[in-house]
């Protein structure tokens, strides 16, 4: 596993959950919620192809490859390019999400099994923008995970909860057999973050690779 002297989450640079990525050799303590989601919901197996979007720092990146192993694949996309030294079994692109043709990636790289989205919108203190701004991210993410994932895919996207939550989740739910809204243990105190997670894409769009089966079982 690559590691990292610096992490890059200033704002819990001396908390525990800092220190405690940082001795794991991860890029930043979110690894952490993408671990808690992963036990609960069974995202990540052996041979799954990942989409990490706004993937920088990487920790997310790094804790799907090691889940998904050198039979698997993970593309993380960002606008901040990857300093990380990663598995042969992962690529990262510089690129704006908002401006990502979903065709295009389908095109080069096949179907995925799993679109992980931590994307944050830059916050300017104003809590409505950037709730509005959040939700924005996360509709996007939505968006790139219905037209990526093979049919019975999973998705996980971070929002901040604001008064377009409703309308993400009715979107989730008439997409995935399995939608819900959960809040991760490891998220800050008094965080208004929330992860939204659709598990079993519907539809029968056919996959344009030939992905592990997934486990549609639960906890």
């Amino acid at each position: 596993m690559a590691r990292r002297s610096n992490l890059s989450d200033r704002s819990g640079r001396h908390d525990r959950a800092y220190r405690d990525a940082k001795e794991a050799g991860f890029a930043a303590r979110a690894v952490f919620k993408l671990e808690e989601l992963d036990h609960r919901f069974r995202l990540l197996t052996t041979g799954r192809r990942v989409l990490d979007l706004g993937c920088w720092p990487g920790s997310w990146m790094q804790y799907a490859s090691e889940r998904v192993g050198e039979n698997g694949f993970v593309v993380g996309i960002d606008r901040v390019p990857l300093e990380l030294a990663l598995p042969s079994w992962t690529t990262s692109i510089a690129a704006d999400v908002l401006e990502l043709e979903p065709a295009t990636l389908v095109q080069r790289f096949g179907s995925f099994d799993v679109v992980l989205s931590d994307m944050a919108p830059k916050t300017i203190g104003h809590r409505a923008t950037d709730q509005y701004r959040s939700e924005a991210l996360t509709e996007r993410a939505l968006l790139v995970a219905k037209s990526v994932l093979r049919p019975g895919g999973h998705f996980v996207g971070k929002v901040f909860q604001g008064g377009g939550l409703n309308d993400l989740l009715s979107t989730l739910r008439q997409a995935f057999s399995e939608a819900r809204s959960v809040h991760v243990t490891t998220s800050r105190a008094g965080s208004s973050e929330l992860y939204l997670v659709g598990r079993g894409l519907k539809g029968s769009r056919p996959a344009t690779t030939t992905p592990a089966p997934l486990d549609e079982s639960d906890d």
